[in-house]
C-alpha cells in the first residue's frame, strides 16, 4: 500500500514512527490478549508492563489495534485502558480487518490481524502469548487459525510460547512446514504447548542466542525466501503448569465447548476462560509470565535484528 494512502486508515503513535525512521529496534504486540485474553484489571498490568520491558531494553514498543475505525500502531495509557475494559471491542482477523476500519468499528488484533498490521507498518517482530493453529478434529471442521496463512505471507518473525495447547500442536507443525515456515525452538528441542514446557513433538532447529535468530531472519530475507519464522520460546520453568493438570483442563474445556456449540474464532477465548476456571486461575498466572518471558526475547532478537540489518 502506498504511504498516501496508508495515512487514511493508520495512526503509527510518534515514538514508533521516530524508530522506525532511524532505524531503531520496534517490536510489535498483539490487543486481543488484552480484550479478550484476560480479565480486567490483570489485562492492563500486563500490558503496561510489556511496553516497560521493551522500554527498558530500548525497544519501541508498537501495540496495535483499531480504535473507531483507526488502525493504531503504539497505543497511549487511555488507549490501552479502553482495549482493556470496553465491550464494544471485536475480535478482529484478516477478514474482519477492512469491515471493522470502514464501518468506523473497534477491533482487537489477533496474531493474524497483528502480523499483518506489523507488515503495513514496516515492523519485523511480534511478540505474543502463543499462535492459533488447527483446531483438533479439524480434518471434519476445518478450522485452522489465519495466523498460520499470515505469518506464512509476511517476513516476520513471531516470539511465542507454542501454540496454545487446546490445538492440535502435531497438525499446526504440519501445516507450517507444508507453507515453508521455520519453526525455532529457543533454548529447546522440542515445540512448547503454551501452558508447559514439552509437548512430544520434536522441531527441526534450535537456537541458543538471540543475535543467531536474527541473522536467521536477515539471511532467510537477503536470499529471496518470503515469509515468517515463529520462535516457540517455553515457559519459564518455575511458572510452567503440571502437565496432567492441565491437559485435564483441556479436556474438560473442549467437551463444554462442544456441548455448547462453540466454534470458530469464539472457540479460544471460550477455553481459555474455562481451562481458568478449571485451574482455579493458575493458568492466567502461567500466562501472564509466558507473555513477560516472550516479551524479553522479543527485544533481545529486535535489538540483534537492528544492529545488523
Amino acid at each position: 500500500m502506498k504511504e498516501n494512502n496508508l495515512k487514511q486508515y493508520m495512526d503509527i503513535a510518534p515514538e514508533v514512527q521516530k524508530a522506525l525512521d532511524e532505524n531503531k529496534p520496534v517490536v510489535a504486540l498483539e490487543s486481543t490478549i488484552i480484550s479478550h485474553g484476560m480479565p480486567y484489571p490483570k489485562n492492563v498490568e500486563m500490558a503496561k508492563h510489556c511496553e516497560a520491558i521493551l522500554r527498558d531494553a530500548g525497544v519501541t514498543p508498537a501495540t496495535t489495534a483499531i480504535i473507531g475505525g483507526r488502525i493504531k500502531v503504539g497505543l497511549s495509557e487511555e488507549e490501552i485502558e479502553f482495549m482493556a475494559t470496553s465491550d464494544d471491542i471485536v475480535k478482529s482477523s484478516t477478514r474482519d480487518y477492512a469491515h471493522i476500519v470502514a464501518e468506523g468499528k473497534n477491533g482487537a488484533t489477533t496474531v493474524a490481524t497483528s502480523v499483518l498490521t506489523a507488515r503495513l507498518a514496516g515492523i519485523p517482530i511480534l511478540v505474543t502469548g502463543g499462535i492459533g493453529g488447527v483446531h483438533r478434529g479439524a480434518e471434519t471442521t476445518m478450522d485452522i487459525s489465519r495466523d498460520l496463512q499470515e505469518i506464512a505471507n509476511t517476513d516476520i518473525a513471531v516470539v511465542c510460547a507454542g501454540c496454545k495447547s487446546i490445538l492440535d500442536i502435531g497438525l499446526t507443525l504440519e501445516y507450517l512446514e507444508t507453507f515453508g515456515v521455520p519453526v525455532i525452538g529457543y533454548e529447546t528441542e522440542e515445540m512448547p504447548a503454551f501452558f508447559t514446557r514439552r509437548s512430544g513433538h520434536k522441531l527441526d532447529y534450535r537456537y541458543d542466542d538471540p543475535a543467531a535468530i536474527a541473522k536467521l531472519m536477515k539471511t532467510k530475507w537477503d536470499l529471496g525466501i518470503d515469509g515468517g519464522i515463529v520462535v516457540a520460546n517455553p515457559i519459564p520453568e518455575a511458572d510452567a503448569m503440571d502437565e496432567d493438570t492441565i491437559n485435564a483442563a483441556i479436556e474438560k474445556a473442549l467437551a463444554d465447548a462442544e456441548k455448547e456449540g462453540i466454534f470458530g474464532k469464539a472457540s479460544t477465548p471460550f477455553l481459555l476462560q474455562r481451562v481458568l476456571e478449571v485451574t482455579g486461575g493458575s493458568s492466567l498466572e502461567a500466562n501472564i509470565a509466558l507473555v513477560y518471558n516472550n516479551t524479553k526475547l522479543g527485544a533481545a532478537i529486535a535489538k540483534a535484528y537492528s544492529e545488523n540489518k
